[in-house]
């Protein structure tokens, strides 16, 4: 190992940056097909409409980011992927099969004889499996750091603090996703889903307080970890962000309010990667005892630039092209 790169803490930190990228891409379309689901009103056909206008270009571009973090995990921490695999197989194989399901629903929707509406099977499949998925992801997340047998369900990602935590995910995601299409839509469209994005953050702030007070009793060593004085300042950095989000949108400011939706979900990534640390999963998987040997972990990440170098402006190009002139159509004309 290169004297004083800890190069394992290095590709840990490049991984919480995949999480985030997913989180933030992948998380908006998964909560994209919660508002699908629960669509109503007599502008719901238009609502899909809407989601499906958003997504179609970029769903499957936005997994690019899922498909880096499980290599990272697998080449570069394999001990703790292969405790994860194991330890969750069930729900992580249920994240999979939603995966497979929302994607191919979302496809033979769009396709389908009967298109966009409230009857589609294909619809009701779409946004099932995009709920479904997100909660299981929650829960597994909070799995890894309640330090209980993951191999055994209800102490780990069937636990109320893991099922609290995948209800939180389902919230945040569909929130973030709202704000984006406070955005992407325009006239009626737009006031339709800032009041979507509103009710979400309601039930995400719920959520949040009933995932810190169970915090103490299913996962302590992460509640001493996020009170404590270096992450502590994260942690009330997302509140504050999230409180300015919720407020922006209360104000009509839509494009201050995304902004600040994104950057809630990431600080509060980055809090609990700082509270988990020196773990990827407690107990006994720390990110030093965990990965790989120096010289795999060195070349990985010594590789990785060059990927990024070929990604990101193919990602850019992707979301400039199909993103570049919004609002899109809605019920009504630009709202701008």
């Amino acid at each position: 190992m290169t004297a004083g790169v800890p190069w394992p803490d290095v590709a840990w930190l490049v991984a919480v940056a995949a999480m985030t990228a997913y989180m933030l891409l992948g998380g908006a379309d998964f909560g994209g097909g919660v508002w699908d689901l629960f669509a109503w009103g007599q502008d719901a056909a238009l609502q899909r409409r809407a989601i499906a206008r958003a997504m179609g270009p970029v769903w499957e571009a936005n997994h690019v980011w899922l498909i880096f973090l499980l290599i990272l995990l697998f080449t570069l921490f394999p001990i703790a992927f292969h405790r994860l695999v194991i330890g969750l197989y069930l729900p992580l194989n249920l994240v999979l099969l939603g995966i497979i399901l929302r994607g191919a629903a979302f496809v033979f929707r769009a396709h389908g004889r009967r298109g966009i509406g409230p009857q589609s099977t294909w619809g009701r499949t779409f946004g099932a499996a995009s709920s479904l998925t997100v909660v299981l992801l929650g829960a597994s997340l909070a799995a890894t750091s309640s330090g209980g047998d993951l191999t055994i369900a209800w102490r780990s990602w069937l636990s109320p603090f893991a099922i609290v935590t995948g209800l939180f995910a389902l919230s945040a995601t569909a929130y973030l996703a709202a704000t984006y299409l406070t955005l992407e839509a325009s006239g009626g469209l737009r006031k339709t889903f800032r009041a979507r994005a509103l009710l979400a953050g309601e039930a995400a702030g719920l959520a949040a307080v009933l995932g810190l007070a169970l915090m103490p009793f299913e996962a302590p060593r992460l509640f001493l970890r996020l009170v404590a004085p270096d992450v502590l300042g994260l942690a009330l950095l997302a509140a504050g962000l999230g409180a300015g989000s919720y407020a922006s949108l209360r104000a009509g400011q839509d494009r201050l309010g995304r902004s600040l939706a994104a950057a809630t979900l990431s600080v509060l990534l980055w809090s609990w990667a700082a509270a988990q640390w020196p773990y990827i999963i407690y107990p006994g998987f720390t990110v030093r005892g965990s990965a790989a040997p120096a010289l795999a972990v060195r070349q990985v990440l010594t590789l990785v630039p060059f990927g990024l170098v070929l990604l990101l402006p193919s990602l850019w190009l992707l979301f400039h092209v199909f993103k570049g002139r919004l609002p899109i159509d809605g019920d009504a004309g630009p709202a701008r």
